[in-house]
Formats: C-alpha cells, sequence, structure tokens
C-alpha cells in the first residue's frame, strides 16, 4: 500500500518513511516537507495512509488532515507530533492514530496496522474506478480530471448501471432531476457526453465507454471497480466497505442501500 509522511524536519521525514518501508504492509512511501507539496502531488497519486506531523510551516498537520479527507476520504491520517493538546482535534478529524515523538518502529507499526486493518489492497490494472466514498476513476495510475462536474456525474451514473444500456433520456432524468428534458436541455447533454469521450480519450481509455442507437454504457470488462467487486462477493471489498458509495449523488443512495443491506447479510 502507498503512504506520504509529511514533515518539515526533513532527517526526521527520511527516518519515518525508512520506518514505513520495513513494515510488511506498505509497500511505497513518499516524504514531503512541505504541506502544499503533498496536496500537489496527490492530485494525481491517491494513498491509503498519510503520516502526517501537525506543526507545518504552510498550514498546520490537522488542516492538511481536513484536506486530504476532504479529497481522499478513505485516506487512514496518523498524527506525529511533539504536542499531546491537539489529541481530540486530530481524533475529531477521523484520525487512526496520534503517536508522540520521538517514534519507535513498534509504536508505528501497531498504529499502522490498525489503520489499515479494514483496506484492501490497492486496485490495479490500466483503469481502476473506486467508488467506495468518493467516486475517482484512474488511468495507469493517473487520477482522471474532469473539465466538468457533470461529466464525472454521467460517468458515475453509467457506471453504477454496470454495463447496462440507458438512453439519453435515462441519463437526463437521473442527472437533472427536476429540468425538463426539452430541445435546450437535450443539447447540453450532448455537450456533456462529447466532454466525456474527449477526456476519455484524452487518457486513452476511450474504450470503457459505449455508444450505440442512442444508448450508453460502460463496458466492465475493460476496468477494476471495487462496487464491482464487492458485489461479486470478494472478501477484501466487502472489508473494505464501510457504507458510503458515490457519496455526492444522490441517484446512488438506492444502491448504497442495497450494498449496506448485503454487508448485513454478510456479517
Amino acid at each position: 500500500m502507498r503512504a506520504i509522511c509529511v514533515d518539515d524536519e526533513r532527517l526526521l521525514m527520511e527516518d519515518t518513511a525508512a520506518m514505513c518501508l520495513r513494515l510488511p504492509r506498505i509497500t511505497e512511501v513518499k516524504g514531503f516537507t512541505r504541506a502544499g507539496e503533498a496536496l500537489a502531488w496527490l492530485e494525481n497519486h491517491p494513498v491509503d495512509l498519510a503520516l502526517l506531523d501537525i506543526d507545518l510551516p504552510e498550514m498546520s498537520g490537522l488542516a492538511l488532515a481536513a484536506e486530504i479527507k476532504r479529497r481522499r476520504p478513505d485516506t487512514a491520517i496518523i498524527f506525529l507530533t511533539g504536542y499531546a493538546q491537539y489529541a481530540v482535534d486530530a481524533f475529531a478529524l477521523r484520525a487512526s492514530g496520534y503517536l508522540l515523538k520521538p517514534v519507535t518502529e513498534e509504536r508505528l507499526r501497531r498504529d499502522v496496522e490498525y489503520a489499515l486493518s479494514g483496506k484492501r489492497e490497492a486496485l490495479t490494472g490500466p483503469v481502476v474506478v473506486r467508488t467506495f466514498g468518493s467516486f475517482d476513476v484512474f488511468a495507469d495510475g493517473r487520477s482522471v480530471k474532469f473539465k466538468m462536474a457533470k461529466c464525472k456525474e454521467l460517468l458515475a451514473y453509467l457506471v453504477d448501471k454496470q454495463g447496462s444500456s440507458v438512453t439519453r433520456a435515462e441519463v437526463f432524468a437521473a442527472l437533472w432531476e427536476d429540468r425538463l428534458y426539452d430541445r435546450k436541455m437535450q443539447k447540453q447533454l450532448d455537450v456533456y457526453i462529447r466532454s466525456l469521450r474527449d477526456t476519455l480519450r484524452e487518457y486513452g481509455i476511450g474504450g470503457i465507454l459505449e455508444m450505440e442507437r442512442g444508448t450508453l454504457r460502460v463496458r466492465p470488462e475493460t476496468f477494476t471497480c471495487d462496487a464491482y467487486q464487492f458485489f461479486k462477493g470478494d472478501a477484501d471489498a466487502v472489508n473494505a466497505y464501510r457504507g458510503e458509495y458515490m457519496s455526492a449523488y444522490s441517484w446512488a443512495s438506492m444502491t448504497e442501500s442495497f450494498m449496506a443491506w448485503k454487508s448485513w447479510e454478510n456479517d
């Protein structure tokens, strides 16, 4: 699994990164001395774990953790700090650990194991779609950036349909619940569809989307998806699900409810 370590004291950061690499579940660690550098790198590199100092020069470790959680809600956070008084604030951010410096390898190992205990190994493949929590798409490890939010939501809706073909009218009804599907909105939807196709082609993954006779669908065989593995009964995917599925989209609530029922059935 991939981790980052952020500490403005370079030697401490490097020591922590070295300890992490000796832990069995950590396969890659990236170190930073500035919060801004870490956030920039995270734009295209999702991580499973963030080890953060609290006293950072640009922004506090607490603020950095909040931003990481906003972007990647499933990232586990462990604070490494010399200050005991911020523990309450840290756990309010759903931190998985709070270690006072100096940190020993044994203490770090224990907290990292706890933080990653509910996580599955990273999905692999040329195209990876994550639906647990927020919706994201990765092409060869790069986060796919959509030109418009509705283009991303359109793809999310098609992923939710698990390869079934849907008409433009069905797409519109889901994404614009309170709007009339008139000529103006038909043209607007066409703009979003073209933009989505262009973005996927730019990333070399245009093949995941199929259009035929006025319908759209994704091709599930062309990508790896955590939700699809969940529905197949994959134990790691079932254990990784934490009750949130495409949380930004109201139309996803029906699938989320079904997943909650499946999770209860498997307990």
